[in-house]
Order: structure tokens, then C-alpha cells, then sequence
């Protein structure tokens, strides 16, 4: 049976990411990079004059600029050129009401990570997702960049070896002291972002590309979180140790204080015949330590790169592609699965679970003084 989606481009809509939102923008330029998708509608924030605002920004009809997300999926669901899927880009606490609510209209849906504001929520949406006909998936973005999928390639193949010590960290420095900003707000709000701040925020995006470029799960943590500006009821610096299921060590620092740190997610994956270094701020180069003593570095676009890295790649070596790319190559996994292909490498609700678990495993035992706890989905 032919897809009727197959001869045109899919079509979406936004929930959130309407004015003062960074990120509406970006899920906007990453899904139409490659043609393959196009921004149609929105319901783009709570305020209806702001939803039409942020409507008439991205060009669209302005009868699809939506009051409210409830409209929006009865009246796409009417129209004979409706919507494919949507993307979540609202706070933490509306994933969970949103998703559900496009799942059972049987609409499939990409969200920001993390899945939920509370593992309770994200359990709750598993189960939503398991009886739903349509895709579910998540924008761990990082997982899209070539290099590291390049690197978890190697790895699978046995490239190091034995896995034995993984390092992950993700400093930046935006909120050292104290902001009124809205991106800062929700993110400092237990109301709104859950349980965890930094832990939340950037510590699931660390977490979630040590298990996938090294194919183990983590199964112990030690956590000591913080908050180091005063007032602030959520963390903004997090250190974790890490246990791996191979017995495998591993440690993943996680901090939004450091003054002078913009982006600087960094993972080091060691085994017993050699290791990888790979930086988000220089994504198009990924470090190879062999057991022998050589060094080599690999670049996007070589030729020694795996199939995995050279399909999310766009130009020539040496021309740069970084974190819009990356992000595209998400929306490009998310639209062949919604063709009827396969999307392996496509975060999807598992992975939402895992970070949930994380999260509040590591605030609770940073809290508690627990030690070494077990990390439990």
C-alpha cells in the first residue's frame, strides 16, 4: 500500500515555542531544513494575541495560528491538509498533557526533552505511548550529530575494546547569577520544570549521550547536586559518579555556573585498547586513541566514516554543519518513520523514561545524602 504522505511534504504544528521562545525557532529551521517537512500551524502560547503574533513571524496562515492546543487538534483533524504530527516546545510540565492529548487524537509527536516534569508523568505517558498507533519521539539533540553517531559505530564494533571509564560534562555559565530572563524563569520553577534545574536541563542531554554512544545503560549513581546562587529551589550544579552494567566507571558533571562556560558538552568514552573525545563546540571532529600509541582524528566528511555518520551529513569536508543539522537530522529520522522506514537511532520514549529516572534518582539521593543508589526505571 502506497503512503499517502510519500509525494508531499509532512506537515506539523507547534505547541509553545511561540515569542521570547529560542528554541520554537530552532525546531522550525531544523524540520524544514531538508524540505521534507513544513511548519503549517501552532497553537504557540497560552495568550492568544501571542499565539497569532508568533503565527504571523513564521509566515503562516493566520486562521491556523491557534488560541489553544484543544482547537487546534479539532479543528486540523477537519481540515483536508491537517497536520502530521506535532512538536512539543513548551515548558515541562505541559509535555505530558499535550502528548497525550495528540496521541489519542492518533497524531504522532516529536517533544523536547525531557519527557515530563516527573517520572510519575513520564510512566503515565508510556503507557499512553505503548496503546497509540502513531510514533512518539524525543529531541535528545546531540545524538543527531554524525561524529557521535560515528563514534557509538566504532564503539558497537569494538574499536576501544572493553569499556572501562566514561567521562561526560556539560558546563555553561548563563546562569551564574541571578536573571529575570523567561528562558531562565520556567527553568528555575519546581512548578514548572519538575523536580530538578541543571539536572533537568542539560544533565539528562549528558546522560543521554553516554548511553547511546556506548550501548551500556548506567545502573549505580552517587549524586551531589546544588544550588549555588542563592533563593533558587533547584539545582544549578550537579556532579554524579556512574556505574555502568559492564562494571564500567564513569563520572558526568553537569553545572550552569561556570562564568566564561557557553556550550561545552564533552564526552570521553576509554576502553582497553584505546579511547574517544568527542566536543559539541568542535562537532565536526572526533579524537581516536589507539592502544598503540597513535592519534588519529576524524573529521566529517573522511571517507573512512560508517554509513550512520555519512547519512546526517550535508556538505563537503570541511564545511562546518553543527547544532541545526543535527537537529534536522532528527526531524529527518522522525519523517522516514512516519514514511514507513526505520528510525534506530530516533530517541523515543525509552529514553524519556531513562532520563526521568535520572533525574529524580539523582535529586533525591543528592538530597537524602543516600550514596550509592541504583538507578531504577
Amino acid at each position: 500500500m502506497t503512503n499517502d504522505k510519500d509525494g508531499r511534504r509532512l506537515r506539523f504544528a507547534l505547541i509553545g515555542g511561540g515569542p521570547g521562545s529560542f528554541i520554537g525557532s530552532v525546531h522550525r529551521i531544523a524540520a524544514e531544513l531538508d524540505r521534507e517537512i513544513e511548519l503549517v500551524a501552532g497553537a504557540f502560547s497560552s495568550d492568544a494575541a501571542r499565539s497569532a503574533e508568533a503565527g504571523a513571524m513564521f509566515r503562516i496562515d493566520p486562521a491556523r495560528a491557534y488560541p489553544d492546543m484543544a482547537t487546534m487538534l479539532q479543528a486540523e483533524a477537519a481540515r483536508p491538509d491537517g497536520i502530521d504530527f506535532v512538536t512539543i516546545a513548551t515548558p515541562n510540565h505541559h509535555h505530558l498533557p499535550a502528548a497525550r492529548a495528540a496521541l489519542e487524537a492518533g497524531i504522532p509527536v516529536m517533544s523536547d526533552k525531557p519527557a515530563t516534569a516527573t517520572l510519575k508523568e513520564a510512566r503515565e505517558l508510556a503507557d499512553v505511548v505503548a496503546g497509540a498507533a502513531v510514533p512518539y519521539a524525543l529531541t535528545y539533540t546531540y545524538s543527531g550529530y554524525p561524529l557521535v553517531r560515528e563514534a557509538r559505530a566504532r564503539i558497537a564494533g569494538g574499536a576501544i575494546g572493553r569499556l572501562t571509564k566514561v567521562i561526560v560534562e556539560y558546563p555553561q555559565g548563563w546562569l551564574a547569577s541571578t536573571t529575570d530572563s523567561k528562558q531562565a524563569a520556567w527553568r528555575l520553577d519546581p512548578e514548572r520544570a519538575g523536580p530538578g534545574g541543571c539536572i533537568a536541563d542539560i544533565g539528562v542531554h549528558a546522560f543521554h549521550l553516554a548511553e547511546f554512544v556506548t550501548g551500556l545503560r548506567v545502573t549505580q549513581l552517587l549524586a551531589d547536586l546544588g544550588s549555588v546562587v542563592p533563593g533558587r529551589a533547584l539545582d544549578d550544579d550537579c556532579q554524579l559518579l556512574l556505574r555502568f552494567e559492564n562494571g564500567a566507571r564513569g563520572a558526568l558533571l553537569a553545572s550552569q555556573i561556570m562564568i566564561g562556560e557557553r556550550n561545552g558538552l564533552r564526552l570521553r568514552v576509554y576502553g582497553d585498547r584505546g579511547g574517544m573525545d568527542w566536543r559539541q563546540e568542535a562537532p565536526n571532529m572526533l579524537v581516536v586513541h589507539h592502544g598503540d600509541g597513535r592519534t588519529e582524528l576524524v573529521q566529517a566528511g573522511d571517507a573512512s566514516l560508517g554509513v550512520d555518520a555519512r547519512a546526517g551529513l550535508r556538505t563537503p569536508g570541511g564545511h562546518p554543519e553543527g547544532y541545526l543539522e543535527a537537529f534536522a537530522n532528527l526531524y529527518r529520522d522522525f519523517a522516514t518513520l512516519l514514511r514507513g522506514g526505520a528510525a534506530p537511532l530516533l530517541p523515543g520514549i525509552a529514553d524519556g523514561l531513562r532520563g526521568m529516572a535520572l533525574i529524580e534518582t539523582a535529586v533525591h539521593a543528592s538530597r537524602n545524602e543516600s550514596g550509592w543508589v541504583p538507578l531504577i526505571v
